[in-house]
């Protein structure tokens, strides 16, 4: 017995045009390849630029008093087109949820809420410096993606030496803990170290060769233990520039050898390098892993 074919329903115009649209206003807001999309980039960045500049010119006091209303107006104007954006970042991803969560969909959300709750907290919309951290999508306008793998790889550096990093701060909290207790002990509230806490500020400041003066030893037996926890200083403030120094020229040697001539299987190659050293041939390009 055959069985009769399902009549089929063709799409609702409706449902395909909504898909239409959110496809292009996906292209247009989160890429950067047509012009649309470089456009709408420009466009955010000069008004998250503009906004901040109010924000800043707003805390100045004459100009407070001069424009007040005019600032009033302008941010309110750039919070309800920031909050419209964020409306339609959420409308065209596939996932909203998981684009609220993220970095930037959590810098998005708090680039608008706080000129709303400076509608309950006075002073609280001079948080809107946090829109600075959207600036962090030019890099998309300036097209540097060719930067991202050298970014991939400090970021994989240090996570690969987060350990021994820990081990050092360790070390140097205790440090800090030790030479602050002892100074205390030594020096004494008459000569500025009136707790711990303020000497073990006292000895991040010496251990770190900054020196403000604020606070500073009279005792000979102080200035003694000073001159000590500077060399102590001095001696392990390359700790952990070598570490990391150590773990980057690891990841450079693993990306190198990962990039193989597919013609005569020679390594070692450059993540920039289009042709093999050894045949001459092209290289396949390098891989977000190679770099």
């Amino acid at each position: 017995m055959n069985r009769q074919p399902e009549p089929h329903h063709p799409a609702q115009p409706e449902t395909v045009a909504g898909r239409g649209l959110r496809e292009r206003g996906f292209q247009v807001i989160f890429g950067h390849q047509d012009r649309a999309g470089r456009l709408f980039d420009i466009v955010l960045i000069v008004a998250i630029v503009a906004s901040i500049l109010i924000t800043l010119l707003d805390s100045v006091q004459p100009l407070h008093q001069q424009f007040s209303e005019l600032f009033y107006l302008l941010e309110w104007a750039f919070t309800l087109a920031f909050t419209a954006e964020y409306v339609v970042r959420l409308w065209v991803v596939e996932r909203p949820w998981r684009y609220a969560r993220s970095f930037f969909g959590i810098v998005d959300l708090l680039s608008i809420l706080p000129t709303y709750m400076s509608l309950v907290l006075a002073g609280s919309q001079y948080l809107l410096v946090i829109r600075a951290l959207r600036i962090l999508r030019i890099f998309r306008v300036l097209k540097l993606t060719r930067y991202v793998g050298e970014a991939n790889l400090l970021w994989s550096a240090l996570i690969r030496s987060r350990r021994k990093v820990l081990v050092f701060v360790s070390t140097f909290l205790t440090l800090v803990l030790i030479f602050g207790a002892l100074m205390y002990l030594v020096e004494g509230p008459e000569d500025g170290f009136t707790s711990i806490p303020q000497s073990m500020y006292w000895a991040v400041v010496t251990m770190t060769t900054v020196g403000f003066g604020d606070i500073t030893p009279k005792t000979p037996l102080g200035q003694l233990l000073t001159s000590l926890i500077i060399l102590v200083g001095y001696s392990i403030i390359v700790v952990p520039t070598g570490i990391f120094t150590a773990e980057l020229a690891s990841g450079i040697r693993n990306a190198r050898e990962s990039r193989r001539c597919e013609a005569c299987g020679r390594a070692g190659h450059e993540t920039d390098a289009l042709f093999c050293r050894r045949c001459g041939k092209k290289l396949q390009p390098a891989t977000p892993a190679d770099r």
